[in-house]
């Protein structure tokens, strides 16, 4: 539990995180609003806990902006119509079930009967929209020539960065991304595969994105852009 709390013109309080980083020279301020709605402060050694706090206050308008801006939380439950990897998904519940069931429909969409209590419904809907992520992750990057591939893939809930590829050779990917369109998934994609060849954003990079990823690329990067933070409307 957080020692401090921002509270927002709107009456919501928000936890504040302050951490002491050696070596650091200024106060770094971060606004988070999912997982979960928090503020963290990384501050110098040296500096109190009330200078750090007074930054924060001078802030505040741009704080402000961040939350309030933030789409809020959307809660699944059966009956539900979700798109996900390019599918409009009907959601059922189904509690004598102990696996889920996923097929498609008449209408060309699909339905997922998820089984289980009535209480692990959205936890479960979660867990396999996350699978089938990693699934698709792993179809577009065998697309890709041989020598882009990772080593190793990890499936992350970050709430800045889309992607990343270490020098190690791993890679990783927010799962939210199913929840975008599947050319703006496959852009990340491609984005971080080029990376195997430029850890950086040279024109050099960019220009093996768009080798990868073909027509396109900035179309599906300004809409990430753009609709970025509705991806984290549900769970």
């Amino acid at each position: 539990m957080s020692d401090y709390e921002f509270v927002l013109s709107s009456g919501e309080t928000v936890p504040v995180v302050i951490t002491v980083r050696r070596g650091l020279r200024n106060i770094t301020l971060r606004p988070k609003v999912r997982p979960v709605r928090e503020i963290h402060i990384s501050k110098p050694w040296a500096t109190p806990v009330s200078v750090a706090l007074r930054f924060l206050e001078q802030k505040r308008a741009w704080c402000e902006r961040i939350f309030n801006n933030a789409p809020q939380k959307v809660r699944v439950v059966p009956g539900d119509e979700i798109e996900f990897l390019g599918m409009r998904v009907r959601l059922l519940h189904d509690g004598t079930r102990r696996a889920n069931s996923f097929s498609l429909d008449d209408s060309g969409g699909a339905v997922l009967i998820v089984g289980g209590g009535a209480d692990m419904f959205e936890r479960r809907v979660r867990d396999f929209i996350k699978a089938r992520f990693l699934d698709t992750v792993k179809q577009m990057i065998r697309t890709a020539p041989r020598e882009f591939w990772p080593k190793r893939i990890a499936i992350r809930d970050t709430s800045s960065r889309w992607g990343s590829c270490s020098t190690s050779g791993t890679m990783s990917f927010s799962w939210r991304l199913a929840f975008a369109p599947v050319d703006v998934m496959r852009y990340v994609v491609m984005h971080e595969l080029a990376h195997q060849k430029h850890m950086d954003h040279s024109p050099a990079f960019w220009h093996q994105v768009s080798e990868l990823y073909g027509f396109g690329v900035e179309r599906a990067k300004r809409w990430l852009g753009v609709h970025g933070a509705e991806l984290h409307r549900y769970f």
